[in-house]
């Protein structure tokens, strides 16, 4: 099995739920995950452009290759032995219609976040709306 290495947005609360059901399969250390929010884990992936992997999910092979939005899930979801699962989204014809509406999701994922869950942004794994940011006037 390939070993995976997840670079993840922990303030999208979709995402971390995600993350959270791979990390309950990772049974067998395939998939590694890092938070883009962890300076000091992705200090160790100079390559990795934060901002950069806000807008596209990243993930890492076994063999250094970097794979971007729905490939980066399919590679995470066969980590952890679900790739059967996300497999027909990489298939010809139907990669073209998930990979548009994963360039969609991936730019307004807070926004639907918030419509499917309540909650629009995490803060250190904790779920919650937006707080807006206080005047000091």
């Amino acid at each position: 099995m390939n070993h995976i290495i997840l670079f993840y947005d922990s303030s999208c609360p979709l995402c971390l739920h995600e993350v959270r059901m791979l990390e309950k399969r990772n049974a067998d250390n395939n998939l590694l995950l890092v938070d883009l929010h962890d300076e000091n884990a992705l200090a160790r992936y100079p390559h990795v452009k934060k901002q950069k992997a806000m807008a596209i999910l990243h993930a890492q092979t076994s063999s250094g290759e970097m794979v971007f939005g729905l490939d980066a899930t399919h590679a995470a979801w066969s980590a952890v032995g679900l790739g059967y699962l996300s497999a027909p989204l990489r298939w010809p014809l139907i990669r073209y219609v998930s990979d548009f509406f994963y360039r969609v999701f991936i730019s307004k994922r807070h926004i639907i976040s918030r419509l499917l869950t309540g909650k629009a942004y995490c803060n250190n794994n904790t779920c919650g709306p937006i707080k807006k940011a206080q005047s000091n006037e």
